[in-house]
């Protein structure tokens, strides 16, 4: 058994301005790089993928069908959340982080190089489901680890603000996946985008991921996590050992040693579910809103309301440029006013504005229909994601920080954005109306506020604590 003995825990290790940099850079490229792949997978579901992977169908099965195949990316996220998670949780952030983002890169170029329906029939969409299968198993532990990361590395008093750049890699992989696709739709004919074009776009982030993974071989380890209590020679103490530690303690008389052990049982000893819960509703509004809005609406505007395919892919890249003022600005907020306040804030505005957004696209006019979109996509996604990325890591503790807020994030994201965008196509299809796109907005906007009432306030929660906040 290994020698579990250790100092009295002072507090993070010390980083320098240019390890919190480096941090900063590398977990806003690497939440890039993630929304970019799953961005550029979700735009392609909706304006070509329905036609070269699933040709035999009428539009609007295929769009379902290309809707459903984006959607199991969301189950092997799950899968990669629990398995890095705890990986995440045992042997440090930094190792995970590097092999995340080396299975995210290498499935998404391998997605650009497929044969299509036409050249190998069945056998294409299956590939297709595999590598998104190998894409969402990397993916899901990605965003959590560079927001544990980020969360972990901050001053308390700044936290919401640097953590806020996990949002802007989100943001920015955005505008690069529809910028991409802007292009292409601006310079290609049909014909060309259905034959090569559509590839561009996946082979282009290979470039991307050698330089992420060139960041993070460099990268330091997280100082809290380098100064848990429970963590000894650079590994976390199985509860074994910390068991062990504790009957130990038990017959000392050692000051430090009494400290340090009921530092470890608050840690274990505490009845865990609470916390996760809360963050779980508390991601249910941004991941719902997100698959409805960057997903869904852009095959329901170019399929249900003939528009041309470039206008709500503009849309977008505007709301994503706007987004870079958006998240930093609703970071500082929360630095300044905490945390419950600003979620109660975005969601009822989110609440208010769902059926007026949906008139503004339905209206017929394309600057309104840019403009619904692109407030939505700020107050209803971007903000509430920039408050995401701090509170829930600010309610977790230490010892479980990356597995639960991995899992919280991806069981939301498999009951709200991947489900959200095949639930809505088949209402909208049933009803003829637009009318339940918002009133998905409202539902899922309204589980977060409930949980913003419930939860507690974590602004300025020391992080190295074992135990949850509840």
């Amino acid at each position: 058994m290994r020698d579990t003995t250790r100092t009295e825990p002072t507090g993070p290790a010390t980083r320098t301005t240019r390890d919190l940099t480096r941090a900063a850079v590398s977990g806003w490229l690497g939440t890039a790089m993630e929304f970019m792949d799953f961005q550029l997978y979700s735009l392609a579901a909706a304006i070509v993928f329905n036609k070269i992977f699933f040709p035999d169908v009428s539009p609007a099965i295929g769009l379902i069908a290309a809707m459903a195949t984006y959607g199991v990316g969301y189950v092997a996220r799950l899968a990669g959340a629990v398995y890095f998670g705890r990986m995440g949780d045992r042997i440090g952030r930094k190792k995970v982080l590097f092999l995340t983002i080396l299975l995210m890169g290498a499935s998404t170029t391998l997605i650009g190089a497929l044969p299509t329906y036409a050249t190998i029939g069945i056998l294409a969409p299956i590939l297709l489901v595999v590598l998104r299968l190998v894409q969402g198993f990397g993916a899901g532990a990605e965003i959590a680890g560079a927001t544990v990361m980020l969360a972990e590395y901050a001053p308390a008093k700044r936290r919401g603000l640097v953590a806020s750049l996990v949002s802007l890699g989100t943001n920015s992989g955005t505008l690069a996946a529809s910028g991409l696709w802007a292009i292409l739709l601006a310079v290609l004919s049909d014909e060309q985008l259905l034959a090569w074009g559509w590839r561009l776009p996946f082979l282009l982030s290979f470039a991307l991921m050698i330089f992420a993974v060139w960041l993070r071989r460099n990268l330091k380890e997280s100082p809290v996590f380098e100064e848990r209590p429970d963590v000894v020679d650079g590994v976390a103490m199985s509860r074994t050992e910390v068991e062990s530690a504790l009957t130990e303690s038990a017959r000392t008389t050692s000051s430090p040693e009494k400290k340090q052990a009921s530092v470890l049982e608050a840690g274990i000893r505490q009845r865990k579910g609470k916390a996760f819960f809360l963050a779980l509703g508390l991601r249910f509004g941004q991941a719902g809103n997100s698959g409805l809005i960057q997903t869904f609406l852009v095959g329901y505007i170019a399929t249900n309301l003939h528009a041309d395919r470039a206008v709500p892919t503009d849309a977008i890249v505007y709301g994503s440029l706007l987004g870079f003022a958006t998240v930093p600005l609703i970071g500082l907020l929360g630095d300044r006013f905490g945390r419950r306040p600003m979620y109660v804030a975005l969601t009822l505005l989110t609440m208010a504005f769902a059926f007026p957004m949906m008139l503004l696209i339905t209206s017929g006019s394309t600057p309104a229909l840019m403009l619904g979109m692109v407030l939505g996509l700020n107050v209803g996604v971007l903000g509430l994601f920039s408050l995401e990325s701090v509170t829930m890591a600010e309610l977790f503790g230490s010892r479980t920080r990356f597995t639960q807020l991995a899992l919280s994030k991806e069981i939301g994201g498999i009951l709200a954005t991947a489900v959200g965008p095949v639930i809505a196509a088949s209402l909208t299809a049933v009803t003829g109306s637009w009318w339940p796109i918002a009133a998905m907005l409202v539902v899922y906007s309204l589980i977060t506020l409930v949980s913003a009432f419930l939860a507690p306030e974590t602004r300025g929660r020391d992080l190295v604590r074992l135990e949850d906040a509840v």
